[in-house]
C-alpha cells in the first residue's frame, strides 16, 4: 500500500528522542519530550526511556551527528526497543537513513498523531480528514518502500523477445499515481461533506441562533465542560485526542436566549501543518462562531505555553480576532493559594470552573450572556389569535415568560432576540420593557 504503515499494532516499547540544538530551549524540549511519551502511551505504547540529544548543529543525514545516531541506536537495542520515535519532524531521506542505520521501525512526531487520529476518527469527515492527511504525508516517503519490485516488465509481445519488451513501469510510479488519485477522490468527498455542513449551518444562521466554539490544548476539558453544559454524552476521556469530531449542543443562558455550543478537536504544540490543512472543515466552527470559550487545564504546570499554542493555532485558522472568554478549567485540583494568585496574575478575568464538581458553571453561564448583550429584550406583545404563526415563531425562537389571554388577542411577554423583535414589531406594546439581564429578577 502506499498509506502510512500500520506500526503501532507490531510494536510494544519505544524510545523516544528529541533533539535539541539550542540551549536555551532545553526545558521546552524537556516539555516536548514529555508530550510525546503521553501521544506514544495513548496508541498503547510502552516508553522505554525518553532521551534528550543535545547538539550543536542539524546535519542533512539524521538531523544529528552520525556518532550521535549510533548512541541513539544502541540505547535502544539496550533497552529492547523495537521503534525508535524522533519528536523533531524527520525527511522521508532521513527516516530511510534512520531505519537502515537500526533496523527498527523509525518514526516522528507527526506520524504519531496522524496514528492516534486513525484511530479515534468515527465520523465520515474526521476518516477523510484522517485518510487525506495520511496519504499526503505517505507520498513523499515510497521510495525504497518496494525494492522487491523495483520495476515491472512490458507485455512479452509474441516474437519480438526482449526487444519488443519496454522498460515497464515501476512500482513506485504506480504506487504515486494511484495515492494522487486517492487524494484526489478524499477531497472531492471532503468537499461534498463540506457542502453538507454548509447547509447545516444555514439553517442555524436562519434562526439566527448565537454560537459558541470550545476550544483549548487537548486534554484540557472541553468535552467534560460540554457536558456539564448542556447534559450531553460526548466522550470525555483522561488522555489526548479523545475527541476528533465536532458536537454541537443547545443550551439555554439566564437571560433566556439560546445558545449553540460546539465541543472541537484540542490543538497541540508542533501540530503538522498538513493536519491543521486537513482539520480545516472541523476547525471551522471556531472561525464561523461568534465567540471562542478557550479552555485551560488550571492544573498543568505549563498553562502558559499551552495557552500560546492555542491562540496561535486560532490565528493560523483566521480567528484571530473572535471575542473569548477564558476559562481556567480543572480547578479543583488547584489548591495552593500561591498558584491561584500566580494563575490570576496570568489570567486577569478568568472563569475559575470544574467540569467535575460543577463549580463555577452558573459564573460561566452569566458570562456568555453579557458576551451576547443587546442581542435580546424583554417585550410585551398584543398577537391576535388569527395569527397563530407568530406565537409559534416566539415560541421556537425565543423564550416566552407568560401567555395571557384578553378578547381575541394573545398577550404574550418573552425574551426575545433582536432579528425577531424586528420582525414582529408592529405587535409589539409600546416600547421594549427594559433590557434582559442575568440579573433580572423577573427572568427565572
Amino acid at each position: 500500500m502506499f498509506e502510512v504503515r500500520e506500526k503501532p499494532e507490531s510494536v510494544e516499547r519505544a524510545l523516544l528522542v528529541r533533539f535539541c540544538f539550542d540551549p536555551r530551549e532545553a526545558d521546552e524540549a524537556v516539555a516536548l519530550l514529555d508530550e510525546l511519551g503521553e501521544l506514544v502511551r495513548t496508541l498503547g505504547i510502552a516508553v522505554g526511556e525518553p532521551v534528550l540529544a543535545r547538539c550543536r548543529s542539524m546535519h542533512k543525514k539524521f538531523l544529528c551527528g552520525t556518532g550521535k545516531a549510533d548512541e541513539v541506536v544502541a540505547l535502544a537495542k539496550a533497552h529492547e526497543c523495537d521503534v525508535i520515535v524522533i519528536d523533531n519532524g524527520l525527511a522521508p531521506s532521513q527516516q530511510r537513513e534512520w531505519e537502515k542505520l537500526s533496523g527498527l521501525c523509525v518514526i516522528d512526531r507527526e506520524e504519531v498523531i496522524l496514528d492516534i487520529f486513525a484511530k479515534r476518527a468515527q465520523t465520515r469527515e474526521a476518516r477523510l480528514q484522517v485518510q487525506l492527511a495520511r496519504m499526503q504525508y505517505a507520498l513523499p516517503r515510497l521510495t525504497r518502500m518496494w525494492g522487491h519490485l523495483d520495476r515491472e516488465g512490458g507485455s512479452g509481445g509474441g516474437m519480438g523477445g526482449g526487444a519488443a519488451r519496454g522498460m515497464g513501469e515501476k512500482q513506485i510510479e504506480v504506487d504515486r499515481r494511484l495515492a494522487n488519485l486517492n487524494i484526489d477522490r478524499c477531497k472531492r468527498e471532503l468537499e461534498a461533506v463540506r457542502r453538507q455542513r454548509r447547509t447545516q449551518r444555514k439553517e442555524r444562521e436562519r434562526l439566527e441562533t448565537p454560537h459558541a466554539a470550545i476550544v483549548g490544548y487537548t486534554n484540557a476539558g472541553k468535552s467534560s465542560l460540554l457536558n456539564a453544559l448542556s447534559g450531553a454524552e460526548v466522550m470525555a476521556k483522561d488522555m489526548l485526542f479523545a475527541t476528533l469530531d465536532t458536537t454541537t449542543r443547545r443550551i439555554e443562558l439566564p437571560d433566556g436566549q439560546p445558545l449553540l455550543l460546539t465541543d472541537t478537536v484540542g490543538f497541540v504544540r508542533d501540530l503538522p501543518h498538513r493536519l491543521v490543512e486537513a482539520f480545516k472543515a472541523t476547525l471551522e466552527e471556531a472561525l464561523l462562531a461568534d465567540f471562542l470559550i478557550h479552555v485551560l487545564d488550571a492544573s498543568s504546570p505549563e498553562i502558559t505555553s499551552l495557552h500560546a499554542t492555542t491562540l496561535k493555532v486560532i490565528d493560523e485558522l483566521g480567528a484571530g480576532d473572535k471575542p473569548v472568554l477564558v476559562v481556567l478549567n480543572k480547578i479543583d485540583r488547584v489548591d495552593d493559594p500561591a498558584r491561584l494568585a500566580l494563575l490570576e496574575r496570568e489570567f486577569p478575568g478568568a472563569l475559575r470552573v470544574s467540569a467535575l464538581t460543577g463549580a463555577g458553571l452558573d459564573e460561566l453561564l452569566k458570562a456568555c450572556s453579557r458576551m451576547l448583550a443587546g442581542r435580546v429584550s424583554c417585550r410585551d406583545y398584543r398577537i391576535p389569535q388569527s395569527r397563530g404563526e407568530l406565537l409559534g415563531w416566539l415560541h421556537r425562537e425565543a423564550k416566552v415568560l407568560s401567555t395571557e389571554y384578553e378578547g381575541d388577542d394573545i398577550l404574550v411577554r418573552a425574551v426575545v432576540p433582536q432579528p425577531l423583535a424586528g420582525r414582529i414589531r408592529a405587535y409589539a406594546c409600546d416600547a421594549p420593557l427594559h433590557q434582559a439581564d442575568a440579573s433580572d429578577p423577573q427572568l427565572p
